[in-house]
């Protein structure tokens, strides 16, 4: 059975933006000392917006592409992924007080989703599981060390201590 492409990008697109954008928040509130309930509360909030704003704008963006027929489920599909990827970060922030761990099992869990996602791809398209594997997992990791050192530059340019 092939999976099409597109069910693919939509997937892709949900799940890469939630694991960049969820970690970036949760290690971001971490590092700045947040309480594990403020951590999870504001991941919750800021999960569940931006995945109805990948679903809107996935939809949105293959209505306008053209893709009339099959936009309300690739939005759907992106939203969920988002969601659902999102929802998974958190869950260490759910049972671990501590938040040094709790950050390395999110990171524990971000692989695993990577590791997933493209076993299951290589499995069911039949292609090569590491080259794409490895490409997943540096993307994600050069965008959060991007967004680390942009935060840690806004705390000395802007003056914050915390």
């Amino acid at each position: 059975m092939k999976v099409t492409d597109s069910v693919w990008s939509s997937l892709v697109l949900g799940m890469h933006d939630a694991l960049v954008s969820t970690l970036g928040l949760v290690v971001g509130l971490a590092f700045a000392d947040a309480t594990q309930y403020i951590i999870v509360l504001t991941g919750i909030i800021a999960s569940v917006a931006a995945g109805l704003s990948m679903m809107a704008s996935e939809y949105l963006s293959q209505k306008a592409g053209g893709n009339m027929r099959t936009a309300a489920w690739r939005g759907v599909m992106t939203g969920a992924a988002y969601v659902f990827t999102a929802t998974m970060v958190l869950v260490p922030f759910l049972f671990i007080s501590n938040m040094v761990t709790a950050v390395i099992m999110t990171y524990v869990v971000a692989t695993s989703i990577i590791f997933f996602f493209n076993y299951l791809k290589s499995k069911i398209n039949g292609q090569r599981f590491w080259p794409a594997f490895f490409e997943m997992i540096m993307v994600c990791f050069v965008v959060t060390m991007a967004s680390f050192i942009i935060g840690e530059g806004a705390k000395i340019f802007f003056g914050i201590v915390i």
